[in-house]
């Protein structure tokens, strides 16, 4: 359990680091997204940020989602003939909600 909570201190610590670099406030509008507990492809990211009045590209987009899993680890990914499918990982869920709630720049 000691081990469990240290390791959750610093997926903490390493998720406030990548949202501090959040000038835009897109990565935090991707993670609520994931927060709905939807599966999504990159199109369908691509679109929501559209929608919300972000100006991105598609490539940007597929791109911060890469990232986003390589920095943090919190991303399921469903590979399909047509398209990856990206869910947020059940585990991190509460963490990330919890940081997004109570972030401050």
């Amino acid at each position: 359990m000691i081990i469990l909570n240290q390791n959750q201190n610093e997926f903490k610590e390493r998720l406030i680091k990548y949202l501090r670099r959040d000038e835009t406030n897109i990565r935090k509008t991707v993670l609520r997204m994931f927060l709905l507990g939807k599966t999504y492809t990159t199109n369908d990211i691509y679109k929501n940020l559209v929608k919300e009045g972000f100006d991105v590209n598609y490539r940007g987009v597929s791109a911060m989602v890469g990232l986003m899993n390589t920095r943090l680890g919190i991303l399921r990914i469903d590979v399909t003939r047509e398209h990856n499918l990206y869910s947020l990982k059940e585990a991190f869920f509460d963490i990330v909600r919890t940081v997004l709630d109570n972030f401050k720049k």
